[in-house]
């Protein structure tokens, strides 16, 4: 497997020091993939099936990288808000 080196600043290196539980480089190998199942994505509008494995071992889609549609905020906006109930607490839900 090959290396890859990267400079970093010094104040971000300390702050990666502190959090030496974490595996590092599975965190950029997960980033990589993650890109490249995305790019994928966004030309064939699907992925494949070990992808997908991938996608949902980490909760993640390519679809969460999509800024939200102008007309489904527009719709949100819209919705009639005064037929809903106002919870203060969740216990109020089950009174």
């Amino acid at each position: 497997m090959a290396t890859i080196t990267i400079p970093i600043e010094d104040e971000f290196y300390q702050k990666i020091q502190e959090l030496s539980w974490v595996r590092w480089s599975r965190v950029v190998q997960e980033g990589i993939r993650k890109r490249k199942i995305f790019e994928i994505y966004i030309r064939n509008n699907t992925i494949s099936e070990s992808d997908a494995a991938f996608c949902e071992s980490i909760d993640w889609h390519p679809v969460d990288e999509l800024p939200v549609k102008d007309e489904v905020i527009d719709k949100i906006k819209s919705e009639d808000k005064s037929s809903r109930v106002k919870v203060n607490d969740v216990a109020d839900i089950f009174r």
